[in-house]
Protein backbone atom coordinates (compact mmCIF):
# COMPACT_ATOMS: atom_id res chain seq x y z
CA UNK A 1 0.00 0.00 0.00
CA UNK A 2 2.89 2.24 -0.46
CA UNK A 3 2.42 5.75 -1.57
CA UNK A 4 5.25 7.97 -2.72
CA UNK A 5 5.43 11.42 -1.19
CA UNK A 6 6.70 14.13 -3.51
CA UNK A 7 8.53 17.16 -2.15
CA UNK A 8 8.31 19.45 -5.18
CA UNK A 9 4.90 20.84 -4.18
CA UNK A 10 3.82 22.86 -1.18
CA UNK A 11 2.00 19.89 0.21
CA UNK A 12 3.13 16.37 -0.49
CA UNK A 13 1.50 14.80 -3.52
CA UNK A 14 0.32 11.30 -2.82
CA UNK A 15 0.75 8.70 -5.50
CA UNK A 16 -1.48 5.73 -5.36
CA UNK A 17 -3.53 3.96 -2.80
CA UNK A 18 -2.78 1.26 -0.37
CA UNK A 19 0.36 -0.70 -1.16
CA UNK A 20 3.09 0.14 -3.63
CA UNK A 21 3.27 3.37 -5.58
CA UNK A 22 4.45 1.87 -8.80
CA UNK A 23 1.71 3.22 -11.02
CA UNK A 24 2.03 6.69 -12.54
CA UNK A 25 4.69 7.77 -10.04
CA UNK A 26 6.73 10.06 -12.20
CA UNK A 27 3.80 11.75 -13.92
CA UNK A 28 1.85 12.24 -10.73
CA UNK A 29 4.77 13.90 -9.01
CA UNK A 30 5.06 16.46 -11.78
CA UNK A 31 1.32 17.09 -12.02
CA UNK A 32 -0.54 19.86 -10.25
CA UNK A 33 -3.87 18.07 -10.41
CA UNK A 34 -5.21 14.61 -11.11
CA UNK A 35 -2.70 11.98 -12.21
CA UNK A 36 -1.27 12.91 -15.57
CA UNK A 37 -2.29 10.53 -18.33
CA UNK A 38 -5.21 9.21 -16.33
CA UNK A 39 -8.71 9.43 -17.70
CA UNK A 40 -11.99 8.87 -15.93
CA UNK A 41 -15.05 7.66 -17.77
CA UNK A 42 -18.09 9.89 -17.44
CA UNK A 43 -20.61 8.75 -14.86
CA UNK A 44 -24.24 8.40 -15.83
CA UNK A 45 -27.14 7.92 -13.45
CA UNK A 46 -30.82 7.18 -13.70
CA UNK A 47 -32.58 10.23 -15.19
CA UNK A 48 -33.93 12.38 -12.40
CA UNK A 49 -31.76 10.58 -9.85
CA UNK A 50 -32.56 7.65 -7.58
CA UNK A 51 -32.50 6.81 -3.94
CA UNK A 52 -31.93 3.71 -1.83
CA UNK A 53 -35.62 2.82 -1.94
CA UNK A 54 -35.41 2.59 -5.73
CA UNK A 55 -32.58 0.07 -5.38
CA UNK A 56 -34.56 -2.06 -2.92
CA UNK A 57 -37.63 -2.30 -5.17
CA UNK A 58 -35.70 -2.57 -8.44
CA UNK A 59 -32.17 -3.81 -7.79
CA UNK A 60 -31.18 -3.66 -11.45
CA UNK A 61 -31.88 0.05 -11.88
CA UNK A 62 -28.82 2.27 -12.29
CA UNK A 63 -28.24 4.04 -8.99
CA UNK A 64 -25.90 6.61 -7.49
CA UNK A 65 -26.42 8.21 -4.09
CA UNK A 66 -26.30 7.85 -0.35
CA UNK A 67 -27.44 4.69 1.43
CA UNK A 68 -28.47 4.66 5.11
CA UNK A 69 -26.57 1.78 6.73
CA UNK A 70 -27.90 2.40 10.24
CA UNK A 71 -26.34 3.87 13.35
CA UNK A 72 -26.77 7.37 11.99
CA UNK A 73 -24.41 6.67 9.11
CA UNK A 74 -24.66 6.87 5.32
CA UNK A 75 -22.32 5.65 2.59
CA UNK A 76 -22.07 6.70 -1.03
CA UNK A 77 -22.73 3.92 -3.57
CA UNK A 78 -23.08 3.63 -7.32
CA UNK A 79 -24.37 0.59 -9.23
CA UNK A 80 -24.90 -0.03 -12.93
CA UNK A 81 -25.79 -2.86 -15.28
CA UNK A 82 -27.67 -6.08 -14.66
CA UNK A 83 -26.98 -9.76 -14.19
CA UNK A 84 -25.83 -12.07 -11.45
CA UNK A 85 -23.55 -12.46 -9.60
CA UNK A 86 -23.15 -8.80 -8.67
CA UNK A 87 -19.58 -7.53 -8.92
CA UNK A 88 -18.44 -5.32 -6.03
CA UNK A 89 -15.28 -3.25 -6.60
CA UNK A 90 -13.43 -2.39 -3.38
CA UNK A 91 -10.91 0.44 -3.77
CA UNK A 92 -7.48 0.80 -2.19
CA UNK A 93 -6.66 2.86 0.87
CA UNK A 94 -7.94 6.42 0.78
CA UNK A 95 -9.44 6.01 -2.70
CA UNK A 96 -13.04 6.71 -3.68
CA UNK A 97 -14.99 4.24 -5.78
CA UNK A 98 -14.62 6.42 -8.86
CA UNK A 99 -11.02 5.18 -9.03
CA UNK A 100 -12.40 2.07 -10.76
CA UNK A 101 -13.41 4.18 -13.78
CA UNK A 102 -9.92 5.63 -14.27
CA UNK A 103 -7.52 4.43 -16.96
CA UNK A 104 -3.93 5.20 -17.90
CA UNK A 105 -4.90 5.87 -21.51
CA UNK A 106 -7.90 7.51 -23.19
CA UNK A 107 -8.01 4.51 -25.53
CA UNK A 108 -8.97 2.23 -22.64
CA UNK A 109 -12.29 1.69 -20.90
CA UNK A 110 -12.34 1.66 -17.11
CA UNK A 111 -13.18 -1.48 -15.18
CA UNK A 112 -16.44 -0.14 -13.72
CA UNK A 113 -18.10 0.93 -17.00
CA UNK A 114 -16.76 -2.12 -18.83
CA UNK A 115 -18.11 -4.62 -16.30
CA UNK A 116 -21.47 -2.84 -16.37
CA UNK A 117 -21.82 -4.01 -19.96
CA UNK A 118 -22.18 -7.65 -18.88
CA UNK A 119 -22.99 -7.68 -15.16
CA UNK A 120 -24.45 -5.76 -12.26
CA UNK A 121 -21.50 -3.90 -10.74
CA UNK A 122 -21.18 -1.57 -7.74
CA UNK A 123 -18.58 0.80 -6.33
CA UNK A 124 -18.76 2.71 -3.05
CA UNK A 125 -16.84 5.15 -0.87
CA UNK A 126 -15.48 4.14 2.51
CA UNK A 127 -15.42 6.93 5.11
CA UNK A 128 -12.43 9.24 4.80
CA UNK A 129 -11.74 8.52 1.13
CA UNK A 130 -11.07 11.32 -1.33
CA UNK A 131 -9.89 12.08 -4.85
CA UNK A 132 -7.23 14.73 -5.43
CA UNK A 133 -8.00 17.16 -8.24
CA UNK A 134 -6.34 20.28 -9.60
CA UNK A 135 -8.49 22.37 -7.27
CA UNK A 136 -8.00 20.28 -4.12
CA UNK A 137 -9.51 17.21 -2.51
CA UNK A 138 -12.93 15.88 -3.49
CA UNK A 139 -13.89 14.21 -0.21
CA UNK A 140 -16.57 11.54 -0.04
CA UNK A 141 -19.95 12.33 1.47
CA UNK A 142 -19.90 9.01 3.36
CA UNK A 143 -20.29 9.66 7.09
CA UNK A 144 -16.97 10.07 8.86
CA UNK A 145 -15.81 7.45 11.36
CA UNK A 146 -12.94 7.27 13.80
CA UNK A 147 -9.64 6.42 12.14
CA UNK A 148 -7.73 4.18 11.69
CA UNK A 149 -10.02 1.55 10.22
CA UNK A 150 -9.41 -2.20 10.13
CA UNK A 151 -10.33 -4.93 7.63
CA UNK A 152 -13.01 -6.05 10.10
CA UNK A 153 -14.48 -2.52 10.27
CA UNK A 154 -14.51 -2.17 6.50
CA UNK A 155 -15.96 -5.64 5.90
CA UNK A 156 -18.77 -4.98 8.37
CA UNK A 157 -19.52 -1.66 6.65
CA UNK A 158 -19.60 -3.35 3.25
CA UNK A 159 -21.99 -6.01 4.55
CA UNK A 160 -24.27 -3.34 6.04
CA UNK A 161 -24.17 -1.38 2.78
CA UNK A 162 -25.08 -4.36 0.61
CA UNK A 163 -27.89 -5.33 2.99
CA UNK A 164 -29.30 -1.80 3.20
CA UNK A 165 -29.09 -1.14 -0.53
CA UNK A 166 -30.88 -4.32 -1.45
CA UNK A 167 -28.20 -5.23 -3.99
CA UNK A 168 -28.65 -8.98 -4.44
CA UNK A 169 -25.96 -11.58 -3.88
CA UNK A 170 -24.05 -13.62 -4.51
CA UNK A 171 -21.12 -11.26 -5.04
CA UNK A 172 -17.88 -11.33 -6.95
CA UNK A 173 -15.54 -9.26 -4.78
CA UNK A 174 -12.67 -7.37 -6.38
CA UNK A 175 -10.16 -5.76 -4.04
CA UNK A 176 -7.35 -3.39 -4.97
CA UNK A 177 -4.46 -2.86 -2.55
CA UNK A 178 -6.00 -2.29 0.94
CA UNK A 179 -9.23 -3.50 -0.64
CA UNK A 180 -7.61 -6.95 -0.88
CA UNK A 181 -7.60 -7.66 2.87
CA UNK A 182 -11.07 -6.13 3.16
CA UNK A 183 -12.39 -8.51 0.48
CA UNK A 184 -10.69 -11.51 2.07
CA UNK A 185 -11.97 -10.68 5.53
CA UNK A 186 -15.49 -10.19 4.18
CA UNK A 187 -15.35 -13.54 2.38
CA UNK A 188 -14.32 -15.28 5.60
CA UNK A 189 -17.15 -13.65 7.55
CA UNK A 190 -19.90 -14.07 4.96
CA UNK A 191 -18.78 -17.03 2.81
CA UNK A 192 -22.26 -17.99 1.61
CA UNK A 193 -22.63 -14.61 -0.12
CA UNK A 194 -19.40 -14.84 -2.15
CA UNK A 195 -19.26 -16.29 -5.67
CA UNK A 196 -15.71 -15.32 -6.61
CA UNK A 197 -12.73 -13.17 -5.67
CA UNK A 198 -10.21 -11.10 -7.63
CA UNK A 199 -7.23 -9.47 -5.93
CA UNK A 200 -5.82 -6.49 -7.84
CA UNK A 201 -2.30 -6.25 -6.37
CA UNK A 202 -3.94 -6.73 -2.98
CA UNK A 203 -2.00 -5.91 0.16
CA UNK A 204 -0.49 -9.02 1.73
CA UNK A 205 0.00 -9.44 5.47
CA UNK A 206 3.40 -10.95 4.61
CA UNK A 207 4.80 -7.67 3.25
CA UNK A 208 6.46 -6.72 6.53
CA UNK A 209 8.14 -10.11 6.99
CA UNK A 210 11.16 -9.08 4.94
CA UNK A 211 11.45 -5.45 6.03
CA UNK A 212 13.59 -4.22 8.90
CA UNK A 213 11.76 -2.45 11.76
CA UNK A 214 12.93 0.91 10.37
CA UNK A 215 11.76 0.03 6.86
CA UNK A 216 8.39 -1.04 8.19
CA UNK A 217 8.05 2.30 10.00
CA UNK A 218 8.86 4.11 6.75
CA UNK A 219 6.34 1.96 4.90
CA UNK A 220 3.66 3.18 7.30
CA UNK A 221 4.93 6.77 6.99
CA UNK A 222 4.38 6.57 3.24
CA UNK A 223 0.73 5.83 3.94
CA UNK A 224 0.19 8.51 6.55
CA UNK A 225 -2.06 11.52 5.84
CA UNK A 226 0.72 13.81 7.05
CA UNK A 227 3.17 12.63 4.39
CA UNK A 228 0.54 12.43 1.69
CA UNK A 229 -1.04 15.76 2.48
CA UNK A 230 -4.54 14.30 2.72
CA UNK A 231 -7.41 16.24 4.31
CA UNK A 232 -8.58 15.88 7.94
CA UNK A 233 -10.47 12.66 8.64
CA UNK A 234 -8.62 10.80 5.88
CA UNK A 235 -8.79 7.01 5.89
CA UNK A 236 -5.84 5.37 7.62
CA UNK A 237 -4.94 1.88 8.81
CA UNK A 238 -2.39 0.27 11.12
CA UNK A 239 -0.38 -2.48 9.47
CA UNK A 240 0.15 -4.48 12.69
CA UNK A 241 -3.60 -4.61 13.31
CA UNK A 242 -4.20 -5.64 9.72
CA UNK A 243 -1.73 -8.51 10.06
CA UNK A 244 -3.32 -9.65 13.31
CA UNK A 245 -6.82 -9.62 11.85
CA UNK A 246 -5.88 -11.40 8.66
CA UNK A 247 -4.15 -14.13 10.61
CA UNK A 248 -7.35 -14.64 12.61
CA UNK A 249 -9.78 -14.23 9.70
CA UNK A 250 -12.23 -16.95 8.77
CA UNK A 251 -11.42 -19.38 5.99
CA UNK A 252 -12.12 -18.26 2.44
CA UNK A 253 -14.99 -20.07 0.74
CA UNK A 254 -14.19 -22.53 -2.03
CA UNK A 255 -14.89 -20.17 -4.93
CA UNK A 256 -12.96 -19.20 -8.08
CA UNK A 257 -10.15 -16.76 -7.33
CA UNK A 258 -7.63 -14.80 -9.39
CA UNK A 259 -4.64 -13.01 -7.89
CA UNK A 260 -3.14 -10.29 -10.07
CA UNK A 261 0.34 -9.05 -9.14
CA UNK A 262 2.01 -5.90 -10.47
CA UNK A 263 5.33 -6.54 -12.23
CA UNK A 264 6.49 -2.96 -12.79
CA UNK A 265 8.24 -0.88 -10.14
CA UNK A 266 8.63 2.76 -11.03
CA UNK A 267 10.60 4.02 -8.04
CA UNK A 268 13.72 4.01 -10.15
CA UNK A 269 17.18 5.32 -9.26
CA UNK A 270 16.51 8.25 -11.61
CA UNK A 271 13.27 9.15 -9.83
CA UNK A 272 14.93 8.95 -6.41
CA UNK A 273 17.84 11.09 -7.62
CA UNK A 274 15.42 13.71 -8.94
CA UNK A 275 14.61 14.80 -5.39
CA UNK A 276 10.83 14.80 -5.84
CA UNK A 277 10.26 12.02 -3.31
CA UNK A 278 10.17 12.17 0.47
CA UNK A 279 13.70 12.13 1.83
CA UNK A 280 13.38 8.72 3.49
CA UNK A 281 12.65 7.06 0.13
CA UNK A 282 16.20 6.08 -0.82
CA UNK A 283 17.38 3.30 -3.11
CA UNK A 284 17.96 0.82 -0.31
CA UNK A 285 14.42 1.29 0.98
CA UNK A 286 12.95 1.13 -2.53
CA UNK A 287 14.78 -2.09 -3.35
CA UNK A 288 13.79 -3.68 -0.05
CA UNK A 289 10.15 -2.71 -0.48
CA UNK A 290 9.89 -4.05 -4.03
CA UNK A 291 11.59 -7.31 -3.10
CA UNK A 292 9.32 -7.70 -0.06
CA UNK A 293 6.25 -6.96 -2.18
CA UNK A 294 7.02 -9.62 -4.78
CA UNK A 295 7.77 -12.24 -2.11
CA UNK A 296 4.63 -11.29 -0.18
CA UNK A 297 2.51 -11.74 -3.30
CA UNK A 298 3.97 -15.22 -3.80
CA UNK A 299 3.17 -16.09 -0.19
CA UNK A 300 -0.34 -14.75 -0.59
CA UNK A 301 -0.86 -16.93 -3.66
CA UNK A 302 0.54 -19.96 -1.81
CA UNK A 303 -2.19 -19.48 0.80
CA UNK A 304 -4.76 -20.17 -1.92
CA UNK A 305 -3.23 -22.98 -4.04
CA UNK A 306 -6.34 -23.32 -6.19
CA UNK A 307 -6.25 -19.65 -7.19
CA UNK A 308 -4.85 -18.50 -10.51
CA UNK A 309 -1.84 -16.26 -9.89
CA UNK A 310 -1.07 -13.89 -12.76
CA UNK A 311 2.35 -12.25 -12.47
CA UNK A 312 2.89 -11.19 -16.09
CA UNK A 313 0.67 -8.12 -15.93
CA UNK A 314 2.76 -5.38 -17.55
CA UNK A 315 1.37 -3.04 -14.91
CA UNK A 316 2.25 -1.06 -11.83
CA UNK A 317 0.31 -1.11 -8.57
CA UNK A 318 -2.86 0.16 -10.28
CA UNK A 319 -3.40 -2.82 -12.54
CA UNK A 320 -6.98 -1.71 -13.11
CA UNK A 321 -5.71 1.58 -14.54
CA UNK A 322 -2.70 0.29 -16.48
CA UNK A 323 -4.34 -2.88 -17.82
CA UNK A 324 -8.08 -2.62 -17.14
CA UNK A 325 -8.93 -5.41 -19.57
CA UNK A 326 -6.80 -7.81 -17.53
CA UNK A 327 -8.94 -7.10 -14.46
CA UNK A 328 -12.15 -7.33 -16.50
CA UNK A 329 -11.05 -10.72 -17.89
CA UNK A 330 -10.30 -11.96 -14.37
CA UNK A 331 -13.80 -10.90 -13.27
CA UNK A 332 -15.29 -12.79 -16.22
CA UNK A 333 -13.26 -15.85 -15.29
CA UNK A 334 -14.44 -16.02 -11.67
CA UNK A 335 -18.06 -15.23 -12.58
CA UNK A 336 -18.18 -18.45 -14.62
Amino acid sequence: MTMVACQSRRRHRRVGTALLAAAIVATACSSSGSESGTTVAPVTTTPGGADASDVSTNPQADFSGMVDIGGGREMYMECRGSGSPTVVLVAGGGERGENWSATASPDQTGVFPEVAEFSRVCVYDRPGTATETSSGWDVTASTEVEQPITPADAAADLHALLEASGEPGPYVLVGHSLGGPIVRYYAGEYPSTVAGVVLDDGLSEHLGDRLTPEQLVNFERLNSPEVQGRPPGAETFEYATLVEQMQAAGAMPDVPMVILTADTWLITPELIASGVLADFVDQEFSDALWSAQLAAQDELAATYPDAEHVTDTNAGHYIHRDQPQLVVDAIRDVRG
